[in-house]
């Protein structure tokens, strides 16, 4: 009597929970999905929208996106930058004669990723530039994945906005920048290139992020700058599987990096191949027939280009494979 009496209370506050209905569900796969944060790790992650999702407290990515400014003169500690005040720009290191990198990172990561202080670093060592590193962890950080997709296209519109004004204010020029994003971080590379009218020099996808992606109007796109390139180290995992850009590489194949066992690993290499690829090049990819192809390495078509690297190949198009090392360096020459 007692047992019947303890499953009537269970049985009575399961009925007394709120409805929480799903309102999206992202793509057609499993609900609960491995997917890759920030540091590394994997975590699963509820890929259905619920009621309860939408009614966290709102992401304001003007109010909460965070610039960072790097420079030569400042190359570890950040000065930060305020879209609308002209007042603390004019004491930063900013200088609207060099070029500028904006730096995106990805899913439940921040300024402090592996990403940045990988790139920062590479970037300055490479060229007198302005790096500027986007902190939108307020809008990444969900740990519902699928709060953080519908957050990247916000973000990015934003970004375009402070970017506009940065231009307004110093007479900077799309053709000054250069975009770099990893994972839902590279979607967002585009979206902001979107948002000033494809005009921004060179933007680069570093393994964008394929769950949430597939079939997701706002993925990256080619004509989203003057030249658009996507580097696939984890594809139709972690990373998108197919073309995005206009040059889409594939080295080792796109998945299964030398030196990495692990998917998180694979998805990391991106950032490291393209910081190698700042200061000493050396990436040369084969032209492929189709991404199936550079999957297999079966690419035997004329016609090379560089993987990477500070200037932007506009003009150029096409799928490249090439091979890496397992190690720093980890490019073949």
């Amino acid at each position: 009597m007692r047992v019947a009496g303890v499953l009537l209370v269970v049985v009575a506050a399961a009925a007394a929970l709120p409805y929480d209905p799903v309102v999206r569900k992202l793509d057609d796969g499993e609900r609960f999905q491995y997917i890759e944060a920030g540091d590394g790790t994997l975590h699963l992650s509820d890929t259905w929208l619920r009621a309860s999702d939408v009614a966290e407290p709102r992401y304001d990515p003007e109010r909460q996106n965070v610039y960072h400014l790097f420079t030569r003169q400042n190359p570890t500690v950040s000065q930060p930058l305020l879209m609308g005040s002209e007042g603390l720009l004019g004491i930063t290191n900013y200088n609207p004669a060099r070029r500028t990198v904006i730096l995106l990172h990805g899913w439940l990561d921040s300024a402090t990723a592996d990403f940045n202080t990988v790139l920062v670093p590479a970037f300055l060592a490479a060229e007198d530039v302005n790096v500027i590193v986007v902190d939108w962890s307020a809008g990444a950080g969900s740990i519902n994945y699928i709060a953080a997709v519908a957050n990247t296209v916000p973000s990015g519109e934003s970004v375009a906005r402070f970017i506009t004004w940065l231009n307004g204010a110093t007479g900077a020029v799309p053709r000054m920048y250069h975009i770099v994003g990893h994972s839902l971080g590279g979607h967002q590379a585009g979206i902001i290139g979107r948002n000033l009218g494809g005009q921004v020099a060179y933007i680069t996808a570093l393994d964008p992020a394929s769950p949430g992606w597939i079939f997701n109007d706002d993925k990256f796109r080619s004509n989203d700058g003057a030249y658009t390139e996507v580097i696939h180290t984890n594809a139709g995992v972690l990373g998108y599987l197919s073309t995005l850009g206009h040059a889409d590489f594939y080295p080792n194949g796109g998945i299964n990096m030398p030196g990495c066992n692990s998917q998180e690993c694979d998805h990391a290499r991106s950032y490291y191949y393209l910081a190698e690829s700042l200061t000493s090049g050396g990436f040369t990819g084969r032209r492929c027939a189709s991404y199936v192809t550079a999957m297999t390495g079966n690419c035997f078509l004329l016609g090379n280009l560089r993987m990477g690297g500070l200037v932007p190949k506009t003009g150029s198009s096409g799928i490249f494979y090439l091979e890496t090392n397992a190690q720093p360096p980890f490019s073949r020459g």
